[in-house]
């Protein structure tokens, strides 16, 4: 018998406008949808379908106009910005899109990876610290690199520990935009490799939006957005 999984995201007629009553945009409408915890969906559709505000409302980058997100049993509505900045910081993985440069350049690659626990207040000297981010280079393939800069690595490499980064608080969800965009088909095919390994391995939810069918035939789940609605 298949194990029933929980809900890791859980959207409840969201929506979410552009502009002024009666003068703006919808972006989202009433949309309603339930992610399984350990499943990996893909959110696809044309330009201006509303994917990417839907990544952004269900990360709690951005607040809907109306409706509920839930992640795990925590509704992001009541939350004020600073107690939602922790919640994303602690408990969210984030790939952008790999020429919006993920990395902090001033930092070399094992800094730039266990960024996220710094900012939760560990000690970067901190030996359990320092071998996390150690363990996550190395999973992507990246180990005895992390004292370099960033600027050495090409476009795929920075993705790798881009997704590294994300993985190194181990979220609940892990948030991936466009996280193949203008990367070669091959560094594509590792970093996707990365996002499923995170799922089978691990344990975590992914949610990949993705103009790229390749990419999206990765997923469990293939959701479509139309005029700001699933279809």
């Amino acid at each position: 018998m298949t194990a029933v999984r929980g809900a890791a995201l859980r959207l409840e007629a969201v929506s979410r406008r552009h502009g002024g009553p009666g003068r703006g945009t919808v972006a989202l409408d009433a949309v309603s949808c339930v992610v399984p915890a350990g499943s990996f969906t893909a959110v696809v559709g044309p330009s201006g379908s509303g994917k990417s505000t839907f990544l952004r409302c269900a990360a709690g980058l951005d607040r809907p106009t109306s409706g509920t997100v839930r992640i795990g049993s925590t509704d992001l509505g009541p939350l004020s910005e600073a107690a939602l900045t922790r919640f994303r910081r602690d408990r969210i993985g984030f790939v952008f899109p790999s020429h919006a440069l993920n990395l902090v350049p001033s930092l070399n690659v094992e800094e730039n990876v266990v960024l996220p626990l710094v900012l939760a207040g560990a000690d970067p000297a901190d030996e359990r610290v320092l071998a996390r981010g150690q363990e996550l280079l190395a999973r992507v393939g990246l180990a005895g690199r992390g004292g370099q800069d960033p600027a050495a690595f090409s476009g795929g490499e920075k993705q790798r520990v881009a997704v590294a980064r994300a993985l190194v608080t181990a979220p609940e969800v892990v948030f991936a935009d466009e996280p193949t965009a203008a990367l070669d088909p091959a560094s594509a095919e590792l970093v996707l490799g990365l996002l499923e390994d995170a799922v089978r391995i691990d344990g975590r939810t992914v949610v990949m939006v993705t103009h790229d069918p390749v990419a999206a035939a990765r997923a469990e789940t293939v959701l479509t957005m139309d005029g700001g609605r699933l279809r």
